[in-house]
């Protein structure tokens, strides 16, 4: 772990002279030209305000920060392999090696895996999960029933049969490193049901069940410090979507924004109820025990800080804690402040008209990010097919819809919202046309994002459906009312697909939709000629926050 971050130091040193700040910029006259890989991101410097924060709530943060850390080199581990290796192959290049911290090995995430490394072959689909040289038939054939658990690296034993280790045992010494500071921690917890919390998620990384501390982070309402830790989300398994990469984000929450934000959990059952597909699509209740608050981001470990960086977080993923509780919605304000400023401005600028460019609000995109991830937690979670959950069903598939899902869902809930008298912060033209430059600034994240895809897949929908105009100029406009008939229409197709369950007709779909079409890849291109980064670094960590 040690290997990644002095790297990443070395990294800025050397290339600040010849690189300079040009992707913090956006010079409008003489459109700066990347040079270097790494040009594509923007540097940002994470922190915030602790000066209320107690000082065993300081001294907790430097421990969450070293369990957040071993996160990051389990994810080293399970994205590449050996993280030192790597750096040393790369060799005297500071390019190539701050690209090797930003995705986590020699591959390009926004640009489709491609590797930047000379002699690198192809990522493997299923990364490290899995043997290099394992088949599909014999993926098929192994009888195990913990092969489908999220938490099960898939190895050789002795006689070159497959066989599941348990993550705990698989990383035990390190799981039992990151489970002792975590214990530690909560004695040092302020609140007591975050302090709780850290007990049980100790517990949770020693065996590999995560339900218990999942129901318990439920309950964490009055904390001034949050932490997600743990193997959580299933992107880099592109094989087969099962397994959960390891990461953590340490989070400062901001009290008055939280304050703001919680009237609106009130409205998600009638929500669920109005959704635009029959009702056998939207039968599940929806646990209304919802969450929402607004955090600052402190640091970023493994899986999250890879490629490109969230924004908000939508969890437990467990689809039983969300029947049961719901979700928690928390949205990452400095992080989405960022990219806002540093990218979807710089990008509406270029390919929004100049009369769309007064509905660019940064409330409208912290509306439509908080909106996308309380969507995350309607629709269905099992197929009405009897084909298990959607999750099961759909597979690989699952992630880039879903992500979909949320995205145009969530503006659905806007609009449903705003048309109830509930949601007055911003217009709707706002919202729509502020979601708009969303797309052209997720899109970029390429074919091997789920986000990208499920951008793709909404940018083309909007298309045939005439919701928005592009001009001579190359520079798009809203058509507010196709666009809101086309939000809803998308929503119901995508929430039958997750309800039927069918696989094939997913993948076709997808397969069909999620793609750059070439008037839109120009478009693209005129982005990238000006200059301007496709994600955001960051500069972070207790040197940062703590000194």
């Amino acid at each position: 772990m040690k290997i990644k971050h002095l790297a990443f130091v070395a990294v800025v040193a050397l290339v600040a002279t010849a690189c300079g700040n040009k992707t913090t910029e956006q010079p409008k006259e003489e459109p700066v030209q990347q040079t270097n890989l790494s040009d594509k991101y923007a540097e940002y410097t994470l922190t915030t305000d602790i000066s209320h924060l107690s000082d065993n709530e300081r001294e907790m943060l430097r421990l969450l920060f070293e369990a957040a850390d071993i996160m990051d080199g389990l994810f080293w581990q399970e994205n590449y392999g050996d993280n030192a290796e790597l750096i040393a192959r790369i060799g005297d290049n500071p390019d190539l090696i701050k690209m090797a911290t930003i995705a986590y090995g020699p591959w390009d995430g926004l640009d489709g895996n491609k590797p930047f490394v000379e002699g690198i072959g192809e990522k493997p689909a299923g990364a490290q999960f899995y043997p290099a040289d394992m088949t599909d038939e014999e993926w098929n054939a192994f009888d195990d029933p913990n092969k489908t658990s999220q938490y099960t690296m898939i190895v050789r034993d002795e006689n070159g049969a497959l066989k599941c280790v348990w993550y705990h045992d698989y990383f035990a010494e390190q799981i039992k490193k990151a489970a002792s500071l975590l214990d530690d921690a909560s004695e040092l917890a302020g609140d007591e049901e975050f302090a709780e919390y850290l007990k049980l998620r100790a517990k949770a990384l020693r065996t590999d069940d995560y339900f218990e501390s999942d129901m318990q982070w439920m309950d964490v309402r009055n904390n001034n410090i949050d932490m997600v830790i743990g193997p959580i989300e299933n992107y880099t398994d592109a094989r087969y979507g099962i397994k959960a990469s390891h990461e953590a984000f340490i989070l400062v929450k901001d009290q008055e924004w939280t304050k703001q934000l919680a009237r609106y959990a009130q409205f998600v059952p009638e929500l669920q109820k109005q959704l635009p597909v029959p009702e056998e699509y939207k039968k599940e209740v929806p646990g209304s025990d919802v969450d929402l608050a607004a955090y600052d981001v402190v640091y970023y470990a493994g899986d999250c800080n890879a490629n490109s960086k969230t924004i908000a977080i939508n969890l437990p993923n467990d689809e039983r804690v969300q029947l049961q509780r719901g979700t928690r919605k928390l949205q990452l304000k400095n992080a989405m402040q960022a990219k806002f400023e540093k990218i979807l401005e710089p990008i509406s600028e270029v390919l929004m008209t100049p009369e769309s460019m007064e509905h660019i609000k940064f409330d409208a995109f912290f509306a439509n990010v908080m909106f996308h991830e309380t969507a995350h937690g309607m629709g269905i979670k099992n197929t009405i097919t009897g084909k298990g959950t959607v999750r099961e069903a759909l597979g690989n598939q699952y992630n880039a819809l879903e992500e979909a899902k949320a995205d145009v869902l969530g503006l659905y809930l806007v609009t449903k919202l705003a048309e109830m008298g509930e949601y007055t912060n911003t217009t709707m033209e706002d919202n729509y046309t502020t979601f708009m430059a969303g797309i052209f600034r997720s899109v970029r994240f390429g074919a091997a994002s789920a986000h990208g895809k499920a951008n793709m897949l909404t940018f083309n929908y909007f298309q045939n459906e005439g919701a928005f105009v592009r001009n001579e100029d190359g520079r798009y406009a809203i058509d507010f009312e196709k666009m809101k008939v086309a939000v809803e229409k998308l929503a119901g197709d995508i929430l039958k697909h997750q309800g039927d369950g069918d696989y094939e007709a997913t993948k076709a779909w997808m397969g069909e939709m999620s793609v750059i079409k070439p008037e839109l890849q120009a478009d693209l291109d005129r982005v990238n000629e000006a200059g301007i980064p496709v994600d955001i670094y960051y500069n972070m960590g207790p040197d940062v926050l703590l000194k």
